[in-house]
């Protein structure tokens, strides 16, 4: 009995291939579908990047949604076209993100979710940058929380009209500004979904950007050659005992630069000091974010390798498109960006108590050999969490993975899969006890949660 229902269902579900065509007409508040297709053919070509092969049947949804008259924000859904797993799985982006990440979409759909994404409402035309938005606070609020939300409700509205049911289960994974989105999700929509994955969280915006406009700035002064990176990584992992090339816990590492005299210069010394060191209000000394870990040398190189800051743009929204990163003042210039966009950007609120209610989990990873990202803000917010939620680790684990760079990458193992384990904890009540990182030619090593 239970194999004719299952066949029965499957049945059911390949036969709205022919609906996914009149998804178009479908209703939705303010917002459209601007087309919907079938794709059969096991390759996808998107209208950037590479085709994406071997992938099953499904429904291709476009949407653009509007809940501002400033608003303009791009939404994909991939559903199934049969052997759903009556999941949802919502996914993060990158950066300013801008456009759809379709290479999420694609890991979601073979493993049988119905898989959104969006550009955040963040889109630019061909050669422009986010620089654009400025003087579009409406913008900002898309990029910061509305847009994955407006994704979330769009998209199960539409999966339910397609299979006729809606989804038991919804999951969002994410790494950097995916990590942001996900943590936004649970601290301001905790009824969107069951399991959140955040990696590598950018979650406090403004200090993440605060912190790479100071290593830019603390390299351009004394750069470190990039010929220097193998002999700086080699004295570093010396000092910090490292096995195989990989920092197991840079926190119990209490490097002294000075260590670096074997390859630097006095200035360039200097300069590794302050990228340890992080981003310091010259007045009154107060931290505002945390250094580099020991560990992330490898990555020095591309801290400077641009003739401004990377992600420019969001100090433009605030200061003016004429800012000018040469005279920025770590003081009082901080002040007012930090009023200007923390309320709309940043995901700080440790305050989990209506996510947790409701029997969702939430899953935080971070690479401890993240160059761009500094692992010490995912700590910061563990601990605050831990202090404001009683039995934090009923709902909440943090892993921290050795070696790992920004979201992959770098010399240790760096394969994980935390959407398995948050549904085996949402759907088995199974918490995890570990996670398992892998990388060809190394030995799994085993994660444990933070503590």
């Amino acid at each position: 009995m239970w194999i004719r229902t299952l066949a029965l269902a499957s049945v059911c579900l390949a036969a709205h291939a022919k609906d996914c065509d009149a998804l178009a007409k479908l209703s939705l508040p303010h917002a459209s579908v601007t087309s919907a297709e079938l794709i059969d053919s096991g390759t996808f070509a998107p209208s950037y990047g590479q085709p994406i092969k071997n992938l099953p049947p499904f429904c291709r949804v476009s949407i653009t949604a509007k809940p501002t008259s400033d608003s303009d924000i791009r939404i994909e859904l991939w559903m199934p076209q049969s052997g759903w797993n009556s999941r949802f799985e919502g996914t993060g982006n990158g950066g300013f993100a801008g456009r759809i990440s379709y290479g999420a979409l694609a890991t979601g759909v073979k493993l049988g979710y119905a898989v959104a994404n969006t550009n955040m409402g963040t889109g630019t035309p061909e050669g422009q940058d986010a620089s654009i938005f400025t003087g579009h606070p409406e913008v900002w609020a898309d990029w910061g929380y509305r847009a994955t939300h407006e994704m979330t409700t769009l998209s199960k509205k539409i999966v339910q009209a397609y299979y006729d049911h809606a989804p038991k289960r919804a999951y969002f994974t994410g790494c950097s500004t995916g990590g942001e989105q996900a943590l936004m999700e649970s601290q301001r929509f905790p009824d969107d979904y069951d399991g959140i994955v955040a990696g590598a969280a950018a979650n406090n915006r403004t200090g993440v950007h605060l912190n790479i406009l100071w290593n830019y700035v603390v390299s351009m002064k004394a750069p470190i050659p990039k010929a220097s990176l193998p002999a700086v990584t080699e004295a570093v992992n010396k000092a910090c005992k490292a096995v195989d090339g990989v920092i197991a816990d840079p926190q119990s590492c209490h490097l002294d630069p000075a260590v670096l005299q074997c390859c630097l210069t006095a200035p360039q010394i200097e300069t590794a000091r302050q990228l340890y060191a992080g981003p310091t209000n010259p007045r009154t000394h107060r931290q505002i974010y945390p250094g580099l870990p020991p560990g992330s040398e490898f990555g020095w190189d591309q801290l400077a390798a641009k003739d401004q800051p990377p992600y420019a743009p969001i100090f433009q929204w605030v200061f003016g498109r004429a800012w000018d990163w040469q005279t920025f003042d770590f003081d009082r210039a901080v002040e007012t960006y930090e009023k200007k966009l923390s309320a709309t950007v940043n995901a700080t609120n440790p305050d989990l108590s209506k996510f947790r209610s409701q029997g969702h989990k939430l899953i935080v990873y971070h690479g401890w050999a993240d160059w761009l990202v500094a692992p010490g803000e995912s700590i910061n917010y563990y601990k605050q969490v831990t202090a404001a939620n009683k039995d934090a680790a009923d709902f909440y684990r943090l892993f921290m993975v050795p070696g790992m760079a920004h979201c992959s990458g770098g010399p240790g193992e760096d394969r994980i899969d935390p959407l398995t384990a948050v549904v085996d904890w949402v759907e088995k009540g199974t918490a995890p006890a570990q996670l398992i990182a892998t990388k060809p030619g190394h030995t799994p090593r085993a994660l444990y949660p933070y503590k």
